[in-house]
């Protein structure tokens, strides 16, 4: 299918301090889709380069990726709302292959499963996730190895999901949520590149606890 003939979702991109990543990630997202980037109170200029490089900004002064994720969601129109971190480590020519399944009505939530290039993914993170995706599999039946940021699914069915998370458990508990609410849940394989800069949540000690805690919670 062309991108003529695919249509378009909108692509929500939650960003704090992605300056020097945002017009590679933003020049690599198909043509004719929308990127909403969610500006979580950079401090970089990072919401006047989008908007420089075609993005839809809109900013969200609360901190947490799940408060960038939630306000890009509301700001979404488009009938299918794909989400991509902002940081490099992931390319917009894969949203084709994590969107087709929901356009096509084969899946409800498609996740991408991501595939790491050399020095992407730090061994002990990795096994980290592998651990916590089989932790979701006994609890909710699912079949998921990765609980990747690369996702995509229709936008008032997320809606109905009423998440609450708005810090580094959103992403679990979308999962959690939409597999509890009878949802078919997939996943495709998508590549995994080296980020740029230093992450907010695994590249330093604070951030990574706050990650843990948060994902806890929502699994008790």
């Amino acid at each position: 299918m062309s991108d003529l003939d695919f249509p378009h979702p909108d692509v929500v991109l939650p960003v704090l301090d992605e300056a020097a990543a945002i017009p590679g990630v933003l020049a690599s997202l198909p043509d004719g889709w929308t990127a909403i980037v969610v500006d979580n109170g950079s401090t970089d200029g990072s919401g006047d380069i989008a908007r420089r490089h075609g993005a839809r900004v809109v900013f969200e002064p609360r901190r947490g990726f799940g408060a960038a994720c939630y306000t890009g969601l509301v700001a979404a129109t488009a009938d299918v709302v794909c989400f991509m971190d902002c940081d490099g480590s992931l390319a917009g020519a894969d949203l084709h292959k994590v969107a087709a399944p929901v356009i096509a009505g084969d899946a409800d939530l498609v996740l991408g499963a991501r595939c790491p290039a050399p020095g992407a993914w730090p061994v002990h993170l990795r096994f980290a996730n592998r651990v916590l995706a089989r932790r979701v599999n006994r609890r909710c039946g699912t079949r998921i190895t990765d609980l990747g940021p690369m996702r995509a699914a229709r936008r008032d069915a997320l809606v109905t999901l009423a998440l609450n998370d708005r810090r580094s458990g959103w992403p679990l508990e979308m999962v959690v949520r939409a597999a509890e609410a009878g949802w078919r849940i997939d996943e495709v394989a998508v590549g995994y590149a080296p980020r740029v800069g230093t992450s907010k949540v695994t590249g330093t000690v604070g951030g990574m606890l706050r990650a843990v805690r948060d994902m806890q919670a929502v699994l008790t």
